[in-house]
């Protein structure tokens, strides 16, 4: 059975509706290239937003707890949906089995954490100046949250979003990626469900907006959705930006990365090689923290590049359904043009030292390329994010040069170093080491946790989704002040009386 056709027969397991289905955006599998049932597009968007602004007038009335509740409604629902989501996300976005089964139990993480959140939406006691007054910090609902979704983390990445805003008060519209709507129409499958187990949830508390360009920037620019968060590239991420600034809304930005690890000279190489392996090559480089760029202490840089050299001759490329294989398919033709341009200005830069080429069969399949680029500086090539599983590789001299080297591209999301020295791994977590939103000691880039913040500084936008206090940005602030006297005290002693 063709691959298209496959993610079609689980869509219909998981109880996709019919009317899913029509003129619209066209279905395609990287793993062979079939062609699946097109999708009908969303065509009255104005009532997906008139309903979702109808939804939080209801919605945000509940208790936090109790709309806690349905997030663990969601979670179970996940569990029992666990394989046949899984097996979509690799059918339809071309990751390896324990990738896709790894972004499912993300979205489950996340249902877990924000249920504990539901009964922790803290805010502050203050101290007022003036006797008998009280003063608090209090968050309250934001209203409608609009994600835009990237095609690489299909359902994760909403998962991030919608947890968070739905325990904190806020109505969810999803804008999936062109390249992924099924497992979208999945994903809100399975919500369904909760929503029926649930029982007094609003109509249009989570809708998915099927469509190209033009939706998303009729979504972005319309005022009653107050926050949109926007994963994907920076060149999108900026539009995004501008639309929303426009209309003084909120947008938090999950855009490109270009991630870099040091290896010190003490660095255990087995460990920095397998770490290495994962970051530059897991879902095919098609990771916003997938690693770029690498700088090897150059009394160590002949070793490291044999080692790796070794690792990636052997990295299994093929089916991602298949037992075994680590790297599956890029996700379309555009995306192998890139990596083929990127590669071929790579070897003129600097030395094609292994993979770059493309596998004769159905797909879009290429072998992991990591290109030599000596003491030389960073060009424009490597400054730029080349979606692809495309390895950059300098030799370093000393610490600081290293880490101004990582610093000096646009992007800003991660970062790791390599080293068996606390002065290095500390400089490197300090203020004037790595700039990144995220900084590693002895780990990869890639493979973030939901338990912390995820995002980045520079071109990757600033944002902050997932754990710790990234729910702030789903509510609004409030200032409250009780007046419990008979006296009317001025703040800063100001005396108006009359």
């Amino acid at each position: 059975m063709a691959a298209a056709n496959e993610a079609k027969t689980i869509l219909d397991r998981l109880g996709v509706p019919a009317a899913a289905w029509g003129e619209g955006l066209p279905t395609r599998s990287p793993i062979d290239g079939s062609l699946g049932a097109p999708v009908r597009e969303t065509g009255d968007i104005e009532s997906v937003i008139a309903r979702s602004a109808t939804a939080f007038a209801a919605w945000k009335r509940l208790p936090a707890p109790r709309r806690g509740e349905l997030v663990r409604l969601f979670g179970e629902e996940l569990r029992a949906a666990k394989n046949d989501l899984a097996a979509l996300v690799t059918l339809e976005a071309g990751k390896v089995t324990s990738e896709g089964l790894g972004e499912v139990q993300e979205m489950i993480d996340i249902c877990d954490f924000a249920v504990g959140l539901s009964r922790q939406l803290y805010g502050l006691t203050l101290a007022s100046e003036r006797p008998g007054h009280h003063m608090r910090e209090t968050w309250q609902p934001l209203g409608p949250v609009l994600v835009i979704s990237a095609f690489n983390f299909p359902v994760a990445v909403w998962a991030w979003n919608a947890c968070l805003a739905l325990v904190c008060g806020d109505p969810v519209i999803w804008k999936p990626s062109e390249k992924t709507p099924m497992t979208a129409l999945a994903t809100q499958a399975i919500f369904e469900r909760a929503l029926t187990r649930f029982g007094d949830a609003p109509d249009g508390l989570s809708q998915v907006v099927i469509g190209g360009r033009e939706a998303g920037e009729t979504l972005a620019a319309d005022a009653r959705i107050p926050l949109v968060s926007a994963t994907g590239s920076t060149r999108m991420g900026r539009e995004v930006a501008q639309t929303v600034a426009a209309r003084l809304g909120r947008s938090l930005l999950e855009l490109g990365g270009n991630n870099a690890m040091i290896v010190a000279p003490s660095a255990d190489l087995d460990l920095a090689v397998r770490a290495v392996a994962f970051s530059a090559v897991g879902t095919a480089g098609q990771r916003c923290t997938t690693l770029r760029r690498l700088f090897v202490h150059q009394s160590v840089a002949g070793q490291f590049a044999e080692r790796l050299t070794k690792a990636y001759d052997s990295l299994p490329v093929g089916d991602p359904r298949e037992p075994g294989v680590l790297v599956g398919p890029l996700i379309d033709e555009a995306a192998y043009d890139a990596f083929r341009a990127s590669v071929d200005q790579g070897a003129k830069e600097g030395v094609l030292i292994v993979g770059g080429e493309r596998l004769d069969r159905p797909g879009v399949y290429v072998k992991p390329a990591l290109i030599g680029m000596g003491t030389a500086g960073q060009t424009d090539l490597v400054k730029h994010e080349t979606f692809a599983p495309i390895l950059y590789m300098f030799a370093y001299e000393n610490f600081d040069e290293a880490i101004e080297m990582q610093n000096a591209v646009p992007q800003g999301l991660s970062s790791c170093v390599f080293t068996d020295s606390v002065r290095e791994a500390e400089q490197f977590l300090s203020a004037w080491g790595s700039d990144c939103g995220i900084a590693n000691v002895n780990i990869g880039p890639s493979g973030a946790e939901i338990g912390g913040a995820f995002g980045g500084e520079k071109d990757t936008g600033g944002g902050r989704e997932s754990g710790s206090d990234a729910w702030k940005a789903y509510m609004r602030r409030q200032t409250q002040t009780v007046n419990f006297s008979r006296d009317l005290p001025l703040a800063q002693g100001v005396k108006f009386d009359v």
